[in-house]
């Protein structure tokens, strides 16, 4: 089963050196949100919010882990262009939740959402109109004991039912919790039950080094997705950054320094992907403490999954404070990239916060927004936005609430109530919002790759199920089009087959299917 491929294309015009600022205002008081990421040492990594669309109208609903405190799935009341309204409900008030990632595990159409806790972690079965039951046990998943804090999903080639990765922290059943040793990561593999498709017993990914991050990647373009792995702490006992072969059929095993990967030691904490230099393979930015990674593949050619870090030159280290007075070195925690301004030029998004209050570490440590420029290095303008609280950031989600064409962004704080952002100035450029729909298995295409062309140069980006800092979404992919004025689009689909080149207009809402012609939305 080949990855599903989008191509994109768009008659580009230059862009302007100094990106245009976009304008969010602060709708946290009047959306209706109001879960709290609580809790102690227990609780000092995670703290995720997953966006979804479960209700049916396109608009997508929140998910918001609350830690120690109970978690809450929020439906979208929000008007298109309007202000961001949130209804509370009592579907999935699950204590000791970390994060969560929604993933149409058994492809009914329906979404489900894998919940990721302090303890077993569960399965949820979307029954449609936002109701749930758990299926952890009817899928035979064996959600353990651990403390979870890392999440990836892909279809292997073949499979009718999704792998899953479990990224686990700190052994909660060492003598010395929560200061012991880093506990196995598990990758969950389908097999075939006397009911049906279920998950067989997990494969303990060893050597595991506390991992916070994780995603699924296609990082030489050869049809075969290995496992990045983003790890945090444990490096006094030999931690590093990890890349896993992933075989149909075979044993996980680690690519080695003899294939080319190079040890990295950093206090991983989350992963983003994109092609960024726009030379059709996937770049890396790894969020840590003090010490951020823009990764670039050095020679595809070489077949060698060898880096080069351009952070410092790419303008993206982030290690500081950019606003106040407080100049101690920074806590990165959920990346995302995204064009938040419409012009056609990836921005990156990074939630930031204070593990609680170590001393050697900024306690107002804002949120950036690195908006990309077409002469290479990103431009910070987190506070000139709006969005440069100094809330003790985690997960985070840059997506359209309001279904505008411009992105919004939530963001969980430790021990203070989640953060809403509306994007409220002009539109800087076009857009156009796509999404993948396939019958069968792996309704929603995870894995299909996206190509935009550029001008000459063509960007392409995966679509994964992981990755973040706890914090997963589904649904509408969005693209900045700066001033072109129209989008050409082709979708390359998990099984192989390709379709004609398609013509979308811009600022519109687009459902894709295999083999048949692209279908507008519209939304309410």
């Amino acid at each position: 089963m080949k990855a599903a491929v989008i191509v994109l294309c768009s008659v580009a015009l230059p862009a302007l050196a100094d990106p245009v600022v976009p304008t969010f205002t602060d709708e946290t008081a009047t959306s209706g949100l109001s879960t709290v990421y609580e809790g102690e040492w227990e609780y000092m990594v995670g703290g995720g919010v997953a966006s979804f669309d479960c209700s049916g109208d396109g608009f997508p609903e929140l998910f918001l882990s609350g830690g120690a405190g109970p978690s809450a799935l929020y439906l979208n009341r929000s008007a298109v262009g309007g202000e961001l309204t949130f209804e509370k409900t009592d579907a999935i008030t699950l204590d000791a939740v970390l994060g969560a990632y929604p993933l149409d595990i058994d492809s009914d159409g329906l979404m489900d959402l894998v919940v990721l806790r302090q303890g077993p972690n569960l399965l949820m079965r979307g029954l449609g109109d936002c109701k749930f039951e758990d299926a952890t046990e009817t899928w035979g998943f064996d959600g353990g004991e651990a403390w979870s804090t890392a999440f990836a999903a892909i279809w292997e080639k073949g499979q009718d039912w999704p792998t899953i990765a479990i990224g686990n922290y700190i052994d909660r059943a060492a003598e010395d919790f929560p200061w012991g040793s880093c506990t196995d990561n598990w990758l969950h593999r389908p097999e075939s039950g006397p009911d049906g498709r279920r998950f067989a017993p997990p494969v303990p990914l060893t050597p595991s080094f506390c991992a916070l991050s994780m995603l699924f990647t296609d990082w030489n373009r050869s049809g075969q997705w290995a496992l990045r792995v983003s790890n945090d702490r444990e490096y006094y006992k030999g931690g590093q950054e990890q890349l896993w072969h992933l075989d149909p059929g075979q044993p996980p095993r680690l690519y080695t320094e003899a294939e080319g990967w190079k040890r990295l030691r950093i206090w991983g904490m989350g992963i983003a992907a994109a092609d960024v230099n726009r030379d059709g393979y996937q770049d890396y930015f790894l969020t840590s403490m003090a010490d951020n990674k823009l990764q670039f593949l050095k020679d595809p050619a070489s077949g060698k999954p060898d880096y080069a870090d351009l952070a410092f030159k790419s303008g993206v280290t982030a290690h500081r404070p950019y606003t106040g007075d407080d100049l101690r070195p920074s806590t990165a925690w959920h990346p995302q990239f995204a064009d938040v301004n419409n012009d056609g030029w990836l921005d990156i998004f990074v939630a930031k916060g204070n593990v609680a209050k170590m001393p050697d570490f900024a306690e107002r440590d804002p949120n950036n927004l690195l908006l990309g420029t077409a002469d290479g290095p990103f431009v910070e303008a987190g506070d000139r936005a709006g969005v440069a609280s100094m809330g003790i950031g985690r997960g985070a989600q840059v997506v359209d609430l309001n279904l505008d064409g411009m992105l919004d962004i939530v963001v969980v704080n430790r021990w203070t109530p989640a953060e809403v952002w509306r994007q409220t100035g002009e539109s800087t450029g076009n857009w156009v919002q796509v999404r993948l729909a396939q019958d069968g298995t792996n309704r929603d295409a995870i894995g299909a790759l996206v190509e935009i062309r550029r001008g000459e140069a063509i960007e392409r980006h995966e679509i994964a199920s992981g990755g973040g800092h706890v914090s997963g979404s589904v649904g509408w992919l969005h693209f900045g089009l700066g001033e072109a004025t129209g989008a050409e689009m082709r979708v390359i689909w998990p099984d192989g087959s390709a379709d004609p080149w398609l013509t979308l207009p811009v600022g519109s809402f687009q459902i894709l299917r295999p083999g048949k012609p692209p279908e507008i939305w519209v939304p309410g």
